[in-house]
């Protein structure tokens, strides 16, 4: 099949001819005559397969006639990040072309007063973030009530970030009337509700095994202590063929660390997350879409929808908290049919995560060891720890102090310290600061049983004739001193 035995017009498919492609892909063959019908939509397909192109050459078809009034869009496209948003901005822009269709990028890190003045235009396509996207209707900027189509890309990427709560007010401000295009990699329980909350007898597409690894990439998995873990890295860089590459950390702080680590190592490398100003993250994409930067270190900012043309090689610094991430990670290679190799550099504490992994996809990712670099064994404890050996990070610390298992260790004395020249031997234990209360007598020619003694009685005297009370045998001199009559 090709893309004209789909329906779409004449001019989009010389867009599609324009840009190189001939064949769909299983996903845009099943979605996009469902599209053009104007029926909902719920697809679920992994990373790479061409979802963006599913929905958006229908919606140009769709919106080719008509015409968008101001601050009232006819479309909205709802992205996860700022990356992804400006992909489809530019996906809209290839396929487009021959038609006059208005565009507007609604994205954080931009100018209000640029948006608003697109907006103000009026656009037949509104792409935008979440956050920005609620700022400027609070601004009074923009009215969803002509919106007929409606896209939410990267549905579970916007669960795990949080957007979900303003996901269903945007939706909320929605005509009840329109069609809905429901896209994810995944179908967890909770995006299964979103949809059909959102969606009319909707088409249910899936044209692969929720959450499955590309087929074209080569898995590795190299297990390593983490001091040992950036010269495994720069290892790997230069026994590999590596054309470029994506390395992901799991901390935004991480990957300027192991980005400085590299450029000083002789890399060409740059780095990319989510703290950066929107202009440098579109600045460090182009470059290295370009061929100007060899590595991209980057936060799973950079793990949807990133499409860099022959991306060979794709490098788990940290394997991913959530088991999703790891398919979206090393999905950015491997793409239109091309083959990629993805490495995972494993310490002994994320044993769990990367059984999560495994279960996720349903095997176990193919160990190898890098050449000069020993080896390390996972553990398959929850907590983390390796059996038989002490943990080798933060949480055993006190174990090295001497804690051990189901131990406390002891404590070290006040004054014993080294500074002042002792040795570590403990001291005798401190007396009871309170004595042990008098045993109490009862008088037996009374029924009455006397009260026990109070705690400070150790301090008094023994012999309650001595007792002293009032001030004792001190007189104080104010009272000593005659009276003085008040004058009349």
């Amino acid at each position: 099949m090709n893309f004209a035995d789909l329906g779409l017009s004449s001019e989009v498919l010389q867009a599609v001819a324009d840009a190189g492609y001939t064949a769909p892909t299983p996903i845009q063959e099943q979605a996009i005559p469902h599209v053009l019908t104007g029926r909902d939509v719920l697809g679920c397909a992994q990373t790479g397969t061409g979802k963006t192109a599913g929905f958006t050459l229908p919606m140009i078809d769709i919106l080719a006639a008509g015409r968008a009034r101001a601050r009232m869009p006819r479309s909205l496209i709802l992205e996860p990040t700022r990356e992804l948003a400006a992909q489809v901005s530019n996906a809209f822009e290839i396929y487009g072309k021959h038609h006059k269709l208005s565009m507007a990028l609604l994205i954080g890190g931009e100018s209000f007063a640029d948006q608003e003045r697109k907006l103000d235009r009026g656009v037949d396509v509104l792409i935008a973030t979440p956050g920005r996207l609620l700022d400027l209707f609070e601004r009074g900027k923009i009215l969803l009530s002509d919106v007929k189509i409606l896209v939410i890309d990267e549905a579970d990427r916007m669960l795990d970030m949080g957007f979900i709560p303003d996901v269903e007010r945007i939706v909320g401000l929605l005509p009840k009337i329109r069609q809905t295009l429901f896209f994810s990699a995944t179908m967890p329980p909770e995006i299964r509700r979103l949809a059909d909350a959102f969606l009319m007898n909707p088409k249910e597409i899936s044209v692969a095994p929720p959450a499955s690894p590309a087929a074209l990439v080569t898995q590795t998995l190299i297990t390593v202590e983490p001091e040992d873990k950036r010269e495994a890295l720069r290892r790997l860089i230069h026994g590999e063929d590596v054309k470029n590459a994506i390395i992901f950390c799991n901390r935004k702080r991480d990957v300027d660390i192991l980005h400085r680590s590299l450029v000083k190592h002789g890399f060409s490398a740059a780095a990319l997350h989510g703290d950066m100003p929107q202009s440098k993250r579109t600045e460090t994409l182009e470059r290295f879409k370009e061929g100007d930067v060899r590595l991209l270190v980057a936060s799973d900012v950079a793990a949807r929808g990133l499409d860099v043309q022959g991306l060979s090689h794709v490098f788990n610094f940290d394997v991913p908290i959530h088991a999703e991430d790891y398919v979206h990670r090393i999905g950015r290679t491997g793409r239109a049919g091309r083959e990629g190799r993805a490495f995972t550099l494993a310490t002994p504490e994320e044993g769990r995560f990367v059984q999560a992994i495994a279960k996720l996809i349903g095997k176990e990712i193919p160990a190898a060891a890098v050449e000069g670099i020993a080896g390390a064994e996972l553990s398959d404890e929850e907590d983390g720890r390796r059996r038989g050996k002490p943990q080798a990070r933060g949480r055993d610390r006190r174990q090295r102090k001497g804690e051990s298992h189901g131990q406390q260790a002891p404590r070290r004395e006040r004054g014993n310290d080294r500074r002042d020249g002792g040795s570590r031997t403990e001291r005798p234990p401190h007396p009871p600061r309170e004595p042990a209360p008098r045993p109490i007598t009862m008088d037996p020619e009374s029924n009455v049983t006397p009260l026990p003694p109070r705690r400070d009685d150790h301090r008094r005297d023994h012999d309650d004739d001595r007792r002293v009370v009032g001030f004792g045998d001190h007189l104080p001199a104010f009272l000593a001193r005659p009276a003085r009559l008040a004058r009349g």
